[in-house]
């Protein structure tokens, strides 16, 4: 008897097999119980048919509580009526470990007390599901940057300056000096790719942000590609075949967690045609402004302001050339514009906000000094950033994308905090 998960029962249809799993639920009715099993890779029905197995078994099946552990042996069937398609007709059931007032019952909790209990929520079926969509687009992002022949960097998590704003780092002593927790791995990426050309890194990333909102965490996942000879356009093209190829994959390897989320597939699919709308700055404030929005240009867009921008489109789509008071220092300055810069932030449909961030970086070394200078930084500390201007300057770009802003628009859950295993928010440090 062979061993399998149930995500492999298709293809163990009529043979006998062994499942290792959880209960997730169960009914019974008369002389047939009926098991939700899940295994890790995708939940099912197991059929106990109290003819088929004798009194001792049913009355095990029968008194199985939540999330107790067992092996399950049976025969797998076509099951036509339920969403995933298999089940599992059981022979025996062997208990491997008990399970007794497990806290989260098949009905409404609270956030909070959800949160309290992460550990294991993350076991129910929509946790589940958004956890593998995650999971699919960490395995695309590596498959999408190989194909395209990026060489993957890990910069440092501690690091002795900003990469933006001063006042969002979490800071730690390093022995004798101050550190701090890396808000983007971007600077040292730029170093990388003047020795490789193409370069990305992915690994946590932290703001000391005292937000509340929907789109935020303390600690998140940054997936930075930098390319050196390449401009803004061109890393626009980038940008976008990413995000499609990232929806695609989604839609191509997780119908079934899709399908848990009752996730709009066709709406999804219309997110991979390219090329996505592009507008301005400047268009986009006139936009708001004749919609009767209380902005000034030369103004940040908070969530009210990029959800009607998105509205706008059925695409995500790029607003370009933000004004250079409210961006970092490292953006090259627009060649006809003093007052923009070149850079991009790409939005997601359907209320999500912004996915992407990304720029042409100041190759010249002089101009880079007196932005260093201008932004009140020490010009110490980015000695070694300089560098990278004075042997060898080539136009070169890049961009940040959030994996769980991603994670959440593309699975369509309503909070950010869904869509990492173990969020860290605001008043949130536990479990």
């Amino acid at each position: 008897m062979e061993k399998i998960r149930i995500i492999e029962a298709k293809e163990y249809v009529g043979k006998e097999v062994k499942i290792g799993g959880w209960i997730a639920n169960k009914r019974s009715s008369g002389k047939i119980a009926f098991l939700e099993i899940r295994d890790g890779s995708a939940y099912f029905q197991g059929v106990v048919v109290k003819n088929d197995v004798g009194e001792e078994i049913f009355e095990t099946a029968k008194n199985l509580h939540q999330e107790t552990a067992v092996w399950i042996y049976g025969t797998i069937q076509e099951d036509t009526r339920s969403k995933f398609g298999y089940e599992i007709h059981v022979k025996n059931i062997e208990v491997v470990g008990g399970s007794i007032d497990y806290p989260i019952t098949p009905k409404e909790h609270g956030t909070e007390f959800l949160m309290d209990n992460r550990h294991l929520w993350l076991r129910s079926s929509k946790q589940h599901a958004i956890l593998q969509i995650r999971n699919e687009i960490i395995r695309a992002t590596y498959e999408f940057f190989n194909k395209e022949g990026f060489i993957k960097i890990d910069p440092p998590i501690l690091t002795g300056n900003s990469a933006e704003n001063t006042t969002e780092l979490f800071h730690t002593e390093y022995f004798d000096q101050d550190a701090y927790l890396t808000q983007s791995g971007q600077l040292y990426n730029e170093a990388a790719a003047m020795a490789f050309g193409k370069v990305f890194s992915f690994g946590p990333t932290f703001r000391a942000e005292k937000s509340k909102t929907r789109r935020h965490l303390i600690e998140f996942w940054m997936i930075e590609p930098e390319m050196a000879f390449m401009d803004q356009d061109e890393s626009l093209e980038i940008q976008e075949q990413y995000v499609a190829y990232l929806v695609q994959s989604v839609i191509d390897n997780c119908s079934h967690a899709l399908s848990v989320l009752d996730r709009d597939v066709e709406l999804l699919k219309k997110y991979t045609e390219l090329p996505y709308p592009r507008i301005s700055y400047d268009e986009a404030v006139k936009l708001l402004q004749e919609n009767d929005f209380d902005i000034e240009w030369g103004e940040d867009f908070g969530s009210p302001e990029e959800t009607f921008i998105a509205k706008q489109y059925d695409r995500p789509v790029f607003i370009l050339n933000y004004p250079k008071a409210i961006k970092p220092f490292y953006m090259k300055p627009h060649p006809e514009r003093e007052d923009v810069v070149l850079c991009a932030d790409m939005i997601a449909p359907e209320g999500y906000g912004e996915i992407i961030g990304g720029s042409e970086r100041e190759d010249d070394h002089d101009a880079l000094l007196e932005s260093i200078k201008a932004f009140g930084l020490t010009v110490e500390d980015y000695q070694w950033y300089l560098d990278l201007r004075k042997f060898g300057s080539v136009p070169h770009s890049g961009f940040g994308l959030g994996l769980e802003r991603t994670v959440t628009w593309i699975a369509g859950t309503e909070h950010i905090r869904e869509s990492i295993p173990f969020p860290r928010l605001l008043n949130r440090i536990y479990p």
